[in-house]
């Protein structure tokens, strides 16, 4: 779809080259009684005008190809940073290009252009500072579209990459909670990469976490059976998806120095209150599933422990 009008940019360009050679070869616009510019003659300024012209289509038309072929199989997260890449690559040709072409000194351009420069770095400090967050975003690729982060305060699924700031829909924050959507669109500048901490959901590919279910039980328990049971429960509910997250868990803890034991299946710990006993199920889920599995197996393990009430006791106290 973008290519025929990439491909129609460049015949523009070429046509604009074309028509700036033919100013300066014929006739001067000055003898056709066509006022000058200040020191400017008309012809100059219109194969001027002409030749930026070009470098502006020929530019624009070479973005159009280039982004085509680039992206004829890659996925919407790898179209996603080529487009802002070569948005940037091809911005910057076209910008040189046009100043080169209106002051005619190249030498003088990028003299003016290192000033310039200097002088933007300190009246453009922060904006700066979220370009070179999205350099780093680019080359490290702490997360990318599509990921579900957590950075500084704000939590959200990332919509897009730009230059200057990462758009997330937000997750959490002060509308909702447990995970799930509030439906507003949150923008967070792309410095704050390089000055505070990211937390990636799915990080490294490797979309799973760690998640925990709290059931409190009395002290007249038998502990030993509630543990049992709960994660007969969560076994028979995450069944080989925890199998298979455990599995690439361990590869991915192999490919690093830290030594772990991470347990083949769903495990209880037990944590001592003043008046009951916390039985914590620690088991592996996708990110996304975290709050509806939880649910589900809070579900199920209560109407297990219900049908065994001569085994399982709930605490009487309400201050809990």
């Amino acid at each position: 779809m973008r290519r025929p009008i990439g491909y129609a940019s460049v015949a523009a360009a070429l046509v604009a080259a074309a028509a700036a050679g033919v100013v300066r070869a014929t006739t001067p616009l000055s003898d056709l009684a066509v006022p000058a510019l200040g020191d400017t003659s008309p012809d100059a300024a219109a194969a001027t005008a002409l030749l930026a012209a070009a470098v502006v289509l020929a530019a624009n038309g070479a973005y159009f190809v280039v982004y085509e072929l680039a992206v004829r199989r890659a996925t919407k997260r790898r179209a996603h940073d080529v487009r802002n890449v070569l948005r940037l690559c091809f911005g910057a040709l076209a910008l040189a290009g046009v100043l080169g072409v209106l002051t005619d000194q190249w030498v003088g351009l990028l003299v003016s252009l290192g000033v310039v420069g200097f002088a933007i770095t300190f009246a453009l400090q922060q904006p700066l500072l979220s370009l070179v967050g999205w350099f780093y975003l680019m080359l490290k690729r702490p997360y990318a579209v599509g990921d579900r982060v957590q950075m500084g305060e704000v939590s959200g699924d990332v919509i897009e990459v730009d230059f200057f700031v990462t758009t997330l829909w937000e997750i959490n924050g002060p509308l909702v909670s447990t995970n799930q959507p509030s439906g507003r669109v949150v923008t967070v500048p792309n410095s704050q990469v390089l000055s505070s901490e990211v937390v990636n959901f799915a990080g490294d590919g490797f979309p799973y976490v760690w998640n925990e279910l709290s059931v409190q039980v009395a002290y007249e328990t038998d502990l030993a059976f509630a543990r049992e049971r709960m994660t007969a429960v969560a076994d028979d509910y995450l069944g080989e998806e925890m199998a298979d997250g455990v599995g690439r868990y361990r590869d991915r803890l192999a490919e690093t120095a830290v030594e772990l034991e991470v347990a083949d299946g769903p495990s209880v710990n037990v944590v001592q209150r003043e008046s009951w006993v916390d039985l914590r199920l620690r088991y592996l889920v996708h990110h996304r599933r975290a709050t509806r599995v939880r649910n589900d197996l809070y579900e199920r393990v209560l109407a297990e422990f219900t049908e065994h009430p001569d085994r399982v006791a709930f605490p009487v106290g309400r201050n809990r």
